[in-house]
This record gives structure tokens, C-alpha cells and sequence, in this order.
């Protein structure tokens, strides 16, 4: 059993102490490290478990580190981790520039240790529903709205929420970005709150982002088309949708079909709904980082992903500059 240590237990952290103690035939939770005494303090009785008076002490004690702390300090503790041969589990976004995040995946291969990026939505009910359909999207289209909270104004909205929907979309098209557009606006903080990008893949693919943490309601969704299906996903309500058009006397079953008269003649329209399967996502992530330790095998969000993701969202975010300069001429 992999013995696992938490960095950093605010919102999120808790979480996943929460869930690792779900995880109990996985890892063996052996403390947490928190800068803040008062707080080490009530975490350390709210769930019985050790704080370490140093993150130091903690990567010397553990197989696995957790790192969920503000992304301003990933580097560093990821780097430490790493020089001692810890595997890390790292939340998003992996670092705060993507140099950083160059240097970690070279030291991660110079010293031989797994590194997983919390990319959580990866593990999402409704995307998980798809793994059995084959996608190949030549357009997407994604929502990612959130009522405002100051908790993640840090950073701008594209590394806050829009970079879950690049990871997702850089997962599933199998081309290299040829170009992005974008523009944004900072409202409520110092950074874009809103943003708009567009992205366009050499194979012809094109996606339209919407990242908004000043939104009045909720919205996580990611619409797909490609040739054989339009595949609706929200990862909010945790559905999916795969809609699929058939030529006559392809598809069986045609008079349980929507029939669709068209100038080429009748078509018919099959609308399926995966059967979701209810998981703790975080958990689920947590345990798949540990099957690829043991099996020695890529981690299902690799910190290559996690460095393309993190890329994009900075072509994107010096997109947003370059235009709102303009803008200003």
C-alpha cells in the first residue's frame, strides 16, 4: 500500500484528504502539511490525522505527495518532491508558467517518478459514459460558466476553469493547435473573468471556448460534432447525449427511429443516452494514480498533458493581451 501525504488543506485539500481516507485499501494517509498553525490544527482533529510541522518532513515520509496548494507555489513544491523521488499528484493547472512545467518533466524522467495532474473532469460520470464511442470532433463547442467566487481569482479564468475544457478537447483531438484567437475582460479582478477563444487544429477541427466565473447561473458543458454523431455532454448535471444520423435502410430498426425527410431523401436520427455510472471522481482519480505506479504504466492524466493544457491556456491568455493592447492603440 502506498503511503500518501497532503500539501496544502483549504477547500480543495480537504477534499482530497476526505477522499483519500475513502480510498483506504489504496493508500495509507500519513499526515498533511499546512503553513498556517491554526488551521494545521483544526484539520488535524477534524479528520485524526498528523500534521507535519514541515512539508519537508512530510515528502521524507510518504511515497506519494498531494499537492494542493495556490498554483503560485506548485513549482517549488513539486521540485522538492521530485529531487527526493516522490510520486506526485499535482492540481491544476500543473505550474504557474509553462516554463516551470518544462522543468518538471525533466526532472520527473531524470528521476524516474510518476506525475498526475488533477484534472478532474477527466474523470467526470458523462465523459466517462463515451469511452466505448469512437470521437473525432471537427467542431466543439464548450460552456463554462460559474458564479463568482473570490477563492480563484489568483489567476485568470482560463487557468481557473477554461483549462478543464483544453485539457478535455487536447484529449480527444489527435492534432496540433495551427491557431488561436481570443479575447477577454477583466471585471471583477485583475485578471480576465471572461473569455472567449477560438481554436483551430491542422486536421480542420475548430473549437469555441466560453469561460465566465461572473455568471448568474452554473453552466459546465461541451457540445461535439463530427461525421457520424453530435455527442452533447454536461458535466455539470452529469449526462450525455449521442445523437447519430442513418441513410435509409442502414440503420435497423427504422420505425423506432426519428424519421428526417430531406432533399436526398429520408434519413433517420437515433438519439442515445450512455447509462451513467455515479462515481467520486476525485477519489476515482486518486486510485488511477496509484494502479499506475504499481503497474508502471502512463497515468491517465500524464504531466505531459497537464503541460499541454497549460500551454494552450497561456497562447490564449497572451492572445486576450495582445488584443485588449490593440484595442487600446
Amino acid at each position: 500500500m502506498l503511503k500518501i501525504g497532503v500539501l496544502g488543506t483549504g477547500h480543495l485539500g480537504k477534499i482530497h484528504l476526505k477522499c483519500i481516507q475513502l480510498a483506504g485499501e489504496t493508500y495509507e494517509l500519513v499526515g498533511f502539511y499546512d503553513p498556517d498553525p491554526e488551521t494545521a490544527k483544526k484539520v488535524s482533529a477534524e479528520f485524526n490525522i498528523p500534521a507535519f510541522d514541515t512539508a519537508e518532513a512530510l515528502m521524507d515520509a510518504v511515497d506519494v505527495v498531494d499537492i494542493v496548494t495556490p498554483t503560485t507555489v506548485h513549482f517549488a513544491m513539486a521540485t522538492e518532491a521530485i529531487r527526493r523521488g516522490k510520486h506526485l499528484f499535482i492540481e491544476k493547472p500543473l505550474t504557474h508558467t509553462v516554463e516551470e512545467a518544462e522543468q518538471l518533466i525533466e526532472m520527473s524522467r531524470q528521476q524516474g517518478v510518476k506525475v498526475q495532474v488533477g484534472h478532474v473532469e477527466r474523470f467526470n460520470p458523462a465523459l466517462l459514459a463515451l469511452e466505448d464511442i469512437h470521437l473525432d470532433p471537427m467542431f466543439v463547442e464548450a460552456h463554462r460558466l460559474a458564479v463568482f467566487n473570490p477563492r480563484g481569482t489568483d489567476v485568470s479564468v482560463i487557468l481557473d476553469l477554461m483549462i478543464h475544457d483544453l485539457d478535455i478537447i487536447l484529449s480527444m483531438v489527435d492534432s496540433k493547435v495551427k491557431a488561436v484567437h481570443a479575447s477577454g475582460v477583466a471585471v471583477v479582478s485583475q485578471s480576465p473573468d471572461i473569455v472567449n477563444a477560438r481554436i483551430e487544429f491542422e486536421n480542420g477541427c475548430v473549437a469555441n471556448l466560453t469561460a465566465s466565473r461572473i455568471s448568474l447561473k452554473q453552466m459546465r458543458k461541451v457540445r461535439l460534432f463530427q461525421k457520424d454523431a453530435y455527442i452533447s455532454l454536461d458535466f455539470l448535471e452529469k449526462q450525455a447525449q449521442v445523437i447519430r444520423l442513418y441513410e435509409e435502410g442502414i440503420a435497423a430498426n427504422q420505425e423506432e427511429l426519428l424519421k428526417l425527410e430531406t432533399t436526398s431523401g429520408n434519413k433517420y436520427i437515433h438519439i442515445d443516452m450512455p447509462e451513467i455510472e455515479p462515481v467520486n471522481s476525485i477519489k476515482m482519480e486518486l486510485e488511477t494514480f496509484a494502479t499506475s505506479i504499481e503497474a508502471g504504466q502512463r497515468p491517465r492524466v500524464s504531466i505531459e498533458d497537464g503541460y499541454q493544457a497549460l500551454k494552450l491556456a497561456h497562447q490564449i491568455a497572451k492572445e486576450v493581451e495582445r488584443r485588449a493592447g490593440s484595442l487600446l492603440v
